[in-house]
């Protein structure tokens, strides 16, 4: 097997590309052959995820390959789907959406962006684009679903919800961590694969880890110190 796995990586096409299925945008090493994804893994070389990958990441492989998977655009009628052209889809769109605007306004149309969206090249530059032309207010994305709270304390503490404090967490000796779980996030916001062995770094070189949480998380089993706060409760009282 393995003799069989070295003469594909022969003749394999290597290419180094960034993980999209979430923010801690790991590096990744992908092999393929005519056209077929046959092995993926961690680019060691990546300065932030130094060769980690998370199941995820290596899943690209079967995603890539799924039979189920939509490579063209599609219509459906009643209960069939038909594929069409790219320009056939957007004037399905059109169709559809213009008499509601016109009918309702703009507010009645509303936009969901998050993973693997945002973390797109093309979505970064020309969804804020189609987000002004559309002029919703309407507009949600995983940031109001899962860290407004962060934005807020932000805007409260430092005059404005994009000046979110990110850790140097490869240098950290102290770090409280109250409400979050990176050991399942990924270190979200902070952009840092491999959270585990970055926290037990952390803890190696003299530096402590507590956690402020109502629930036992995967990171709170790791910390040195892990506080329960009980809901409802005077959120200053923690219960240890």
């Amino acid at each position: 097997m393995s003799r069989m796995k070295e003469a594909i990586n022969d003749k394999a096409t290597i290419h180094y590309r960034t993980c999209p299925l979430c923010e801690a945008t790991c590096g990744l090493e992908i092999h393929t052959l005519e056209g077929e994804v046959v092995h993926i893994q961690g680019d060691k070389l990546d300065p932030l995820s130094r060769g980690y990958i998370c199941p995820k990441g290596y899943s690209i492989k079967e995603l890539h390959s799924d039979p189920d998977r939509i490579r063209t655009p599609m219509i459906r009628h009643g209960a069939d789907w038909k594929e069409v052209s790219w320009e056939e889809a957007f004037s399905e769109i059109e169709k559809g959406l213009i008499p509601i605007i016109q009918e309702y306004g703009r507010n009645a149309v509303a936009t969901y962006l998050g993973n693997p969206n945002v973390h797109n090249l093309g979505g970064l530059i020309y969804a804020p684009i189609f987000l002004r032309a559309l002029g919703s207010r309407n507009i949600f994305s995983a940031s109001t679903m899962d860290q407004i709270p962060k934005q807020l304390s932000s805007e409260l503490l430092f005059g404005s919800d994009a000046y979110i404090p990110i850790p140097d967490i490869d240098h950290t000796h102290f770090l409280l961590i109250i409400g979050a779980n990176p050991l399942s996030s990924n270190g979200s916001l902070m952009t840092a694969p491999n959270m585990r062995k970055r926290l037990n770094e952390l803890k190696s070189r003299g530096g402590k880890l507590i956690v402020i949480d109502p629930v036992r998380t995967l990171t709170a089993k790791l910390a040195d110190e892990h506080y329960f706060i009980r809901p409802g409760s005077d959120g200053r009282v923690f219960h240890s």
